[in-house]
């Protein structure tokens, strides 16, 4: 058995990145634009996205990159799920305060232009694209070499919502109910630990995977004729969450039919932090996991290979639960039915409680107090 390996010790430290982030905003100024006025902000404290006054509707924005992930499709040249990763970390974040993402820009940083690879990320994109239900409206590639020594991709979705119909977490209660979405697998976090335990372990990631990859509601993306390979596993494409839950959410918002308006009270993105994502969206309430949805095969070697705690597990990954959904508990049952269509596994896994501001977990070790 190795020596415990964690996050931190991986090279990202995410309690560090939040005081630096914390930092950076703290040093910025107020906005310009006078409340009334379009592109004046609308505060949503630890929200996944960014509002913005917009006449009789809210403009959200949402920016974030692939990561890490990058450097095992580098080594595998393998990109035709990266731009999939890049797409869904934004829509997904940008859902959670209930808009609907409508374009896309995109950010290439490279030492050399490759036209190859770059005609497989524009395909990966242009197919996210069509699943997110977004026009990609630009782009810009920078040639950086000196600066930086691998391609980096990163994005920015812009949506809207009408106004009053943010999903801002402020009606969170005692008693509302977490329906879980499963992941695809890791997404597009965590890869700094990944590629550490990937060193430990020596594995080949062209040769098959050291555990059964089977998992119950998902597909692997294949890049490689023949057997399935450890490489096809860590790549597989962040799953895109907007279709169908940009419809439960109109379909909420309308009022009509089983989900009554104002029902869904927060949404979710479970990404670096992990379930600590949870506690960004009301300062006070807590959460309780009492039913997790099933953790795929990829996540448990992670943890025997590295030694890696429980509570470090649930802090830095996933664990197979890409989204959450909080809403009434007179209408989860037809939450769980509606999503289960599309991605079978939904279920509920938990409920709100006031027990103070924390995370609780049915794994005693689980539990979060902050972000």
């Amino acid at each position: 058995m190795s020596d415990e390996v964690d996050y931190a010790s991986s090279g990202v430290d995410i309690d560090l990145e939040g005081d630096a982030v914390a930092s950076m905003v703290a040093a910025l100024s107020g906005s310009v634009r006078e409340p009334g006025q379009p592109g004046a902000p609308i505060s949503l404290p630890g929200g996944f996205g960014g509002l913005v006054e917009f006449g009789d509707n809210i403009l959200a924005l949402a920016t974030d990159g692939v990561g890490s992930k990058l450097q095992i499709a580098n080594q595998l040249n393998a990109w035709g799920g990266i731009g999939h990763d890049c797409m869904a970390m934004n829509v997904n974040d940008l859902i959670c305060v209930g808009a609907e993402p409508i374009a896309f820009v995109d950010y290439i940083a490279t030492p050399k232009p490759d036209p190859e690879v770059h005609e497989k990320l524009g395909n990966s994109l242009a197919e996210a694209a069509a699943i997110s239900r977004v026009t990609i409206a630009g782009g810009e590639t920078a040639s950086l070499p000196g600066i930086v020594t691998e391609l980096d991709l990163s994005g920015t979705v812009l949506g809207w919502l009408p106004k009053e119909a943010a999903i801002t977490g402020e009606r969170i209660a005692e008693g509302d109910i977490l329906v879980g979405i499963p992941s695809s697998g890791i997404h597009s976090n965590g890869y700094s630990l990944v590629r550490k335990i990937l060193e430990i372990s020596g594995v080949d990631l062209e040769a098959a995977p050291p555990f059964e990859a089977e998992h119950p509601g998902r597909e692997i993306r294949r890049f490689r004729e023949g057997e399935l390979t450890l490489g096809e596993v860590l790549l597989n494409p962040t799953r895109i969450y907007v279709d169908p839950l940009m419809d439960l959410i109109i379909e909420a918002r309308s009022g009509e039919g089983a989900f009554p308006a104002k029902a869904m009270h927060g949404i979710c993105h479970v990404t670096g932090g992990g379930l600590s994502n949870l506690l960004r969206l009301h300062p006070e309430m807590g959460y309780h996991i009492e039913d997790p949805i099933d953790v795929p095969p990829e996540f448990r070697w992670i943890q025997e290979v590295g030694n890696v705690s429980e509570h470090e597990m649930h802090r830095t990954f996933n664990m197979g639960c890409g989204m959450i959904i909080i809403i009434s508990n007179y209408c989860a049952e037809a939450t769980v039915s509606f999503l289960s269509n599309t991605y079978p596994g939904s279920k509920i896994i938990g409920e709100v409680r006031n027990h103070g501001h924390k995370v609780t977990h049915v794994h005693p070790d689980v539990v979060f107090d902050h972000y």
